[in-house]
């Protein structure tokens, strides 16, 4: 089982191809993903690299952790298990307690 790192303060021109060159450097590269915003395409500034064991992923951010690369210094580190979203996803909060459009504040309505 390899590790997953996580990657950030990435260039925007960064490609899920060039990450990978980056990291296959160290080791054997099973996936690296640039986040891209859904509606625009562009980078968000960080990605996922999922190395083939726990030594390359140590020697990887060993390596490339505060590395500068166009003018950033790249924060590697390993990637913490994504948190479970709520179901419908939206603003948050309690379905029961959320106002309707337009309703005014502390009057009760709904």
């Amino acid at each position: 089982m390899g590790k997953r790192l996580y990657v950030g303060n990435l260039p925007y021109s960064v490609t899920d191809e060039k990450l990978s060159e980056m990291f296959s450097q160290h080791g054997t590269v099973e996936s690296a993903r640039v986040i891209t915003d859904k509606y625009s395409g562009r980078s968000k500034g960080f990605g996922f690299v999922e190395m083939t064991t726990d030594d390359e992923a140590r020697v990887a951010i060993e390596k490339i952790n505060g590395q500068e690369i166009e003018g950033r210094k790249l924060n590697v580190n390993e990637a913490r298990p994504q948190e479970e979203r709520a179901p419908g996803g939206g603003g948050g909060g309690d379905r029961n307690n959320r106002r309707s459009f337009g309703a005014k504040r502390g009057f009760g309505s709904r």
